[in-house]
């Protein structure tokens, strides 16, 4: 069970069914980041982590500004001068959406790995 892949799934479909929050499970410190760097560029409101007596959960609030998001598996190896290449398969037009990907500095959004030259591992998107 990916948390990741899971929370990404929760929220695409309940922004098409246009609900106002979205309760998901299960928690992890990777999908966690991915929520606060999508929160930074404005595509989820806030969040929270709820204990429910069975385990945690996230509660978020949507913004309805997600058109489409996933975790990308495998997670592939990228360097600095090929996220252009990634960037084409997976975000509909430039300069439109955000890659993110976990480097030695943490996990980066695609445009800021490239301002620091850094590559790492392709984790999400989400436009």
């Amino acid at each position: 069970m990916d948390a990741l892949t899971n929370l990404l799934i929760t929220l695409k479909n309940n922004e098409a069914a246009a609900k106002g929050e979205v309760i998901a499970r299960p928690t992890s410190k990777l999908a966690t980041e991915v929520l606060r760097i999508m929160q930074r560029h404005g595509y989820v409101g806030e969040f929270e982590i709820i204990d429910d007596g069975k385990g945690q959960v996230y509660k978020v609030q949507l913004l309805h500004k997600v058109n489409n998001c996933g975790a990308i598996k495998p997670r592939f190896p990228v360097k600095n001068g090929e996220i252009q290449h990634y960037e084409r398969r997976f975000l509909p037009a430039q300069s439109f959406g955000i890659i993110m990907l976990s480097s030695s500095k943490g996990l980066l959004t695609h445009d800021e790995a490239k301002k620091k030259g850094l590559g790492g591992r392709l984790i999400a998107f989400v436009y």
